[in-house]
């Protein structure tokens, strides 16, 4: 009996740590994953109450903010001339509006303890939307939702740190599950709203083009970029007006180079070769190399990626919303959450406040994979560990290179998961020939 007892509890943790989601219908983890996602919320509230009391909050960017917010306020629109004690202004307009409205409520920014508030506010509001987008895509088993709220440096990020970054990310989170409800002139609208914030959201934009494409067809898509389009003209109007060149070159500086000391990805790699332009331009070749790979292998499996581009230009070719063929939640943030992981693999730089950008996005794509669960756990854990040394080290870079590098091979071998989920007619799946 006793030996019965013991395999029985192995059994049940065995079966937890596989994943109880799968014995679990739609509904039923839905039920659960709301109760997880209460406790996961209602946790983090009270540790950013704690952080934000016990621990002393670090100026960094937070007064330069404000400099570069109040040369606005006091009637300078060039974009040139606006800069705080950091440098220039390198942010899109829609980070001086937001910034704007901060600069107001915290009395010019002096209240920080007011802004700390604001931004544990803003970090749950990210937790829920990538929730949501985590529930709906049933990727990881319910114990692994968890693992978001781990992360120290993140914590740190937000309401400690007060960077322009988290702002961003939670209006691209809010963006993607729009797209997941089939929400996309909406969606498109907030995924503008985070680039106008940084730009570092342009990361998503060759997965959001694939997503498009094969949801509406390439000129139906057309009207979607436009809002893309509309909210990036909306908040660069005041500027364009003073100095058009001024701000498409300060707030949009693709070329800019970034300091060796603060990265902490590269400094395994000598100065001289990080500041180069040839080593730019090979992380680029790089990039648009892998966007490549992932968009004919990965996004497009029912389609094949030519063929996309070739024969859908009216309508899409395997999307049908009247038969109930329609794009999968998971398949949604599958091309999202890679096509910015392919960008931060390859970034010309990653400064500390950039763990933002992938940190909520690590437990999905690493059950993307089909490695065990202990060694998915050990690369969270050694990417967590690597981004909280300070400052980064030619080893701790080398080793955060080589986790990107495992996990981006493990996603590129996992098998490819079906692009539609269909509600009455399966047959409907195949591709009509042309």
């Amino acid at each position: 009996p006793k030996d019965l007892v013991l395999l029985s509890k192995m059994s049940l943790i065995k079966t937890i740590w596989n994943g109880l989601d799968s014995r679990l219908d739609k509904q039923q983890y839905f039920k659960w994953f709301n109760y997880l996602a209460v406790i996961i919320l209602v946790g983090e509230a009270v540790l950013n109450a704690a952080i934000i009391k016990r621990v002393p909050y670090t100026e960094i960017d937070w007064v330069a903010y404000m400099q570069e917010v109040e040369g606005v306020v006091n009637g300078t629109w060039d974009y040139t001339k606006l800069k705080g004690d950091t440098g220039p202004l390198v942010y899109p307009g829609g980070f001086v509006a937001l910034y704007w409205i901060l600069y107001t409520i915290t009395g010019k920014g002096a209240d920080i303890a007011l802004a700390q508030w604001i931004f544990a506010a803003l970090y749950l509001l990210t937790a829920f939307f990538v929730l949501k987008i985590y529930k709906h895509s049933r990727a990881l088993p319910l114990w692994a939702v968890g693992l978001i709220c781990l992360s120290r440096r993140v914590h740190s990020i937000f309401v400690l740190r007060l960077f322009n970054d988290c702002f961003a990310m939670m209006f691209l989170f809010l963006a993607m599950y729009l797209f997941i409800k089939d929400h996309w002139s909406l969606g498109c609208f907030f995924y503008s709203v985070a680039v106008s914030i940084k730009m570092n959201v342009l990361l998503f934009a060759p997965g959001l083009a694939v997503l498009l494409v094969k949801r509406f067809g390439i000129l139906p898509s057309l009207p979607k970029l436009l809002i893309c389009a509309y909210v990036q003209v909306v908040v660069a109007i005041p500027f364009m007006l003073e100095n058009p060149f001024g701000y498409l070159k300060m707030s949009f500086d693709l070329g800019r180079k970034f300091i060796f000391y603060w990265s902490v990805n590269w400094k395994f790699v000598p100065e001289e070769i990080f500041l180069s332009d040839m080593w730019g331009l090979s992380l680029l070749a790089l990039t648009l190399s892998f966007i490549i790979l992932f968009a004919i292998f990965k996004w497009t499996p029912e389609e094949g990626l030519f063929k996309l581009i070739f024969s859908s230009w009216t309508k899409p070719l395997v999307f049908n919303k009247q038969s109930g063929v329609v794009l999968s939640a998971e398949h949604i943030a599958t091309v999202m959450f890679t096509s910015n992981f392919v960008g931060i693999v390859f970034s010309r730089s990653l400064h500390f406040q950039f763990y933002s950008w992938y940190w909520f996005t690590l437990p999905y794509l690493l059950w993307l994979t089909n490695v065990p669960t202990l060694l998915k756990l050990v690369l969270l854990g050694v990417i967590e560990v690597v981004w909280n040394i300070f400052p980064s080290t030619p080893e701790s870079s080398a080793t955060l290179f080589l986790c990107h590098m495992v996990l981006l091979i493990f996603i590129i071998l996992a098998p490819v998961n079906p692009s539609y989920t269909t509600k009455m007619k399966p047959a409907a799946l195949k591709p009509k020939k042309e």
